[in-house]
C-alpha cells in the first residue's frame, strides 16, 4: 500500500533544514509520497526511518547517475506514462559508439568528432550525452583510459567478457561508467565488477521474464541497474512499454529502472528514425553508430520536443533584441514570445545579414496566429510594448515591419503610434532573408 505524506513525515527529522533542496520536511514528504523523490534524498533521516519506509517510499523508477560531477548524465525516476499526465523529468540521452575495430588514433579522432556535435535550437544547446566505447579488442584498459581522457561526456563501457570489463573499469576508477552489459552468461561476474566500482550496470535478458529474474538477482549486490534492450522495431517498443507500465502502474520492482536501447540498422536513415522512436517510447538512452550532424540532430530534436514540459509555456523574455549590430537605420520588426517563433525569426534575420531590431511581445507563449485567435495580442498591445521597449529611440525612421499574418493591425498602429509607415512582412520566417534584402526600399 502506498504511504501517505503524513506517514512519511513522521519518520523525518522535522527540522526544515532544506538540505534536501525542499523548503520543508512536510513538502519533502509529499514529494516522496508522490514518488517524485526518494526517502534517501534526506541526508538526516534515521536508520530506523530508512528501514521502515525505504522500500515502500522509493520512486517506482530508480534515478541512475553515469559519470561524476564534471561529466554527469542522470536518467530515470520518471513518474508518468504519458507527458500530459504531468511531464517527463529527464531527457533521453544519445550515446555514440566508438567501435573496438578502430585504432587508438582513429578512436581518438572519432571521440573528437563526438565532442563537436553541439547544436543550438530555440536557445538551448543539444549535444551527445554519452560516449559508448567498445573495449574487447586490444588493450581494454588503454582504450577506456583514452576515451575517458578525450571524451567530454561520461562513458559507457561496452563488452561481454568479465576480464576485459574489469580491466577497463579499473582504468577509469571513480568515473562511474555505465557497464554494458550483463546477461545470463556473465551476470555474477559483472555484478561483482559493478558493485566493487560503485558503477551502474546494464542488464539484458532473452525475454522480459528472464530480465526480471536477472535484475532481481543483481539487486542483491547493487541497486544501480539499467534495463538493456536491442532496438528491433515494434517488438522493442512493446517491451519498453510493458516494462515502464509494470514499474509505474504496478510497482513491479524488477523493472523499476530506466532503459537503454542499442539501435542497430543497416541504413543510417533508419537508425535515426528508430532511435527517435525509442527515445519517445521510453528509452532513457539510445545508443547509435552515426556521428554525422544530419544523423544526430533529428534524434536530439525529438528528445527536446518530447521532454519539454507541456504545462509551462516555452517562452523567451519579452524585450527588444538587437540582432547583428543594428544602427539607427536598421529595420524594426515585432514577433511573439513563443520560443520557436522568436528563434525562427531571429535565425532568419541573422541569415539575411541585415542587422535588425526585434521587439518581442508577451503573448503567454503563443505563436502569432494562435495569439491572435486567443486574443493574446492586439494592435494596442503591440503599440504599448514597442513604446515601453523604446524601439523608436534606436532608429531615425518610423517604419515598422509587422508579421504577414497580422495585416489587420496595420491601420490601427499607424493611427495610434509614432510608426507612420507599417510594412506587412512575410507570413513565414523562411521568407525573411529575401524580404530584408530590399531594406530600406520596402
Amino acid at each position: 500500500m502506498a504511504l501517505t505524506g503524513m506517514q512519511i513525515y513522521k519518520s523525518l527529522p522535522k527540522t526544515n533544514c532544506k538540505d534536501c533542496g525542499v523548503p520543508t520536511c512536510m513538502a519533502f514528504a509529499m514529494q516522496v509520497a508522490a514518488k517524485q523523490r526518494a526517502l534517501t534524498d534526506c541526508p538526516h533521516v534515521s536508520e530506523e526511518g530508512k528501514s521502515a519506509l525505504s522500500e515502500a517510499s522509493a520512486p517506482p523508477q530508480r534515478l541512475i547517475k553515469i559519470g561524476n560531477d564534471g561529466k554527469l548524465f542522470e536518467f530515470g525516476q520518471e513518474t508518468v506514462m504519458f507527458r500530459h499526465e504531468e511531464k517527463f523529468h529527464r531527457p533521453a540521452g544519445v550515446a555514440v559508439r566508438v567501435p573496438a575495430s578502430l585504432s587508438d588514433a582513429d578512436a581518438g579522432k572519432l571521440i573528437d568528432e563526438i565532442n563537436k556535435r553541439v547544436f543550438t535550437r530555440v536557445g538551448k544547446d543539444l549535444k551527445v550525452a554519452l560516449c559508448a566505447v567498445e573495449i574487447e579488442t586490444g588493450d581494454p584498459a588503454a582504450r577506456a583510459k583514452l576515451a575517458a581522457d578525450k571524451s567530454q561526456a561520461p562513458l559507457i563501457l561496452v563488452g561481454s567478457k568479465p576480464e576485459a570489463m574489469k580491466a577497463a573499469v579499473g582504468a577509469v576508477q571513480g568515473q562511474r561508467p555505465l557497464i554494458y552489459k550483463a546477461d545470463a552468461s556473465n551476470l555474477e561476474a559483472f555484478v561483482e565488477i559493478a558493485a566493487g566500482a560503485k558503477a551502474p550496470l546494464a542488464v539484458a535478458g532473452a525475454s522480459l521474464e528472464e530480465l526480471a529474474d536477472l535484475t532481481s538477482k543483481a539487486k542483491e549486490k547493487t541497486e544501480d541497474l539499467v534495463l538493456a534492450f536491442k532496438g528491433e522495431g515494434g517488438e522493442t517498443v512493446r517491451q519498453l512499454t510493458i516494462a515502464r507500465r509494470a514499474a509505474l502502474r504496478k510497482q513491479f520492482r524488477p523493472f523499476g529502472y530506466p532503459c537503454i536501447v542499442e539501435v542497430e540498422a543497416e541504413q543510417a536513415e533508419l537508425e535515426t528514425v528508430m532511435a527517435s522512436i525509442f527515445a519517445a517510447k521510453y528509452a532513457g538512452i539510445v545508443m547509435v553508430s552515426g556521428v554525422e550532424p544530419w544523423e544526430l540532430l533529428p534524434i536530439m530534436v525529438t528528445v527536446q520536443d518530447v521532454f519539454t514540459d507541456p504545462q509551462v509555456p516555452n517562452t523567451v523574455e519579452a524585450r527588444l533584441y538587437e540582432l547583428g549590430s543594428p544602427g539607427d537605420n536598421a529595420p524594426v520588426l515585432f514577433t511573439t514570445n513563443f520560443s520557436l517563433t522568436y528563434f525562427s525569426v531571429a535565425g532568419e534575420v541573422e541569415r539575411s545579414k541585415v542587422p535588425a531590431y526585434v521587439c518581442v511581445v508577451d503573448t503567454e507563449g503563443l505563436g502569432v496566429l494562435n495569439a491572435y485567435a486567443g486574443d493574446k495580442i492586439s494592435a494596442e498591445k503591440v503599440v504599448k510594448t514597442i513604446q515601453a521597449q523604446k524601439a523608436a529611440d534606436k532608429v531615425k525612421h518610423r517604419k515598422l515591419i509587422i508579421p504577414g499574418l497580422l495585416p489587420i493591425f496595420r491601420a490601427e498602429i499607424e493611427d495610434t503610434s509614432e510608426w507612420k509607415e507599417v510594412v506587412i512582412g512575410p507570413e513565414n520566417a523562411r521568407e525573411i532573408p529575401a524580404f530584408l534584402q530590399k531594406w530600406p526600399n520596402l
